[in-house]
């Protein structure tokens, strides 16, 4: 028996989850194998492993087959010393080359910066100058990837709606004319009133489904997903200051007014000393730096926590061969529930940054009548 909602069941969707997450758990076996078995092959290490999967690179790293890395090399762009050098990241040999005087760092503090060597060895230059890094990376491509499919996706709704006028909507359209209707009327007109909600639509609308879309495409474990771009913090810090800049610009004087000269509270608490003012100002940059933090740490908790259990599986069976056996059941079990979790979280995360977006735009542009008719 399956439930079904729109033109989709639940075994339709959840099944396509199942297979993704059984092919990410057979990659990162032939990891542990080629990591824990065979001659020269080096010691499973979880946390070097973790951090990997959730960073950001200058190759895309599709799978291991025993000893064989296929990857996808990406353009590196680099600015040193006024001159341009460009050229691709299979030029570093996964960091065992020097190219052109630089290198690919692939382990301490620097790992995954590109460095100016000293001449004719291996070894950074410590007085040369960090080169100006313009490559494009993993999670840019991701962005590509993402921004592309947004303008495919959402195109082709926009053409169906001028072909089909007066009918109602079927595939692509019916599945995502509900979320578009739930962020137009439950987030953008019920937060910021049915006077000044269209000003704000397009960015909320874009921005849900920007964050929306990336977080699934995270959970993907197969090329072009797996990035983990909104687990990104220079990503979701970027995305705060456009919230920032746009309740910024948007306030009013009634806005300006409550941070500097807050009404109800006592004189003493303003003057001499500007307690309230200070406050007040400080809430105007903490807001959107809760917005990059809490977007940022959820995604990249969730993946930690289900590459933590694929872990498991290797540091057991390094103990015992049965042990990781037994474990594994266990940490599979768990890896397919967090994957069908973090679906929820996908889309909940996306729901709140793109709510507090439109609650901050609400309170930059609310007029001082507006208030006084909520509070009575």
């Amino acid at each position: 028996m399956s439930v079904r909602t729109g033109n989709f069941s639940c075994k339709e969707v959840l099944f396509p989850v199942l297979i993704g997450w059984c092919f990410i758990i057979l990659t990162v076996n032939r990891v542990g194998a080629a990591d824990t078995t065979g001659g020269g092959g080096k010691e499973f290490n979880a946390g070097e492993m973790i951090v990997e999967h959730i960073t950001d690179a200058h190759e895309w790293h599709i799978m291991d087959i025993g000893h064989t890395h296929i990857t996808l090399p990406l353009p590196v762009i680099l600015v040193y010393g006024g001159k341009l050098d460009v050229f691709m990241s299979s030029k570093f040999r996964h960091g065992d080359e020097v190219y052109n005087g630089f290198r690919l760092v692939t382990e301490g503090e620097m790992k995954g910066k590109i460095v100016r060597v000293l001449p004719g060895t291996t070894i950074p230059d410590p007085e040369a100058a960090t080169p100006l890094d313009l490559s494009i990376t993993k999670n840019v491509v991701a962005i590509f990837v993402s921004a592309l499919l947004l303008c495919v996706v959402f195109i082709s709704i926009a053409r169906a709606y001028s072909r089909r006028k007066d009918h109602a909507p079927r595939g692509l359209q019916s599945l995502l004319e509900p979320l578009i209707i739930f962020i137009r009327d439950d987030i953008a007109r019920a937060s910021i009133g049915e006077k000044r909600y269209e000003r704000y639509l397009p960015y909320l609308l874009t921005l849900f489904f920007f964050i929306f879309f990336n977080n699934l495409l995270g959970l993907v474990p197969i090329f072009p997903g797996g990035a983990n771009l909104t687990g990104n913090i220079a990503v979701t810090g970027i995305m705060a200051v456009f919230t920032f800049l746009i309740t910024t610009f948007s306030g009013n004087r009634h806005y300006w007014n409550h941070i500097f000269n807050t009404p109800g509270v006592p004189w003493w608490l303003k003057i001499p000393v500007p307690l309230m003012p200070v406050v007040e100002l400080m809430g105007v940059f903490t807001k959107p730096f809760v917005l990059m933090v809490r977007l940022f740490a959820n995604i990249t908790a969730g993946h930690i926590i289900i590459l933590g259990f694929i872990s498991l599986v290797f540091i057991f069976g390094k103990i015992h061969v049965v042990l990781g056996y037994g474990v594994s059941l266990v940490s599979v079990g768990f890896a397919v529930f967090m994957g069908l979790l973090e679906l929820l979280v996908a889309f909940i995360q996306a729901y709140v940054f793109t709510l507090l977006s439109a609650l901050y735009f609400a309170m930059a542009t609310e007029e001082h009548h507006e208030q006084a008719n909520n509070h009575s």
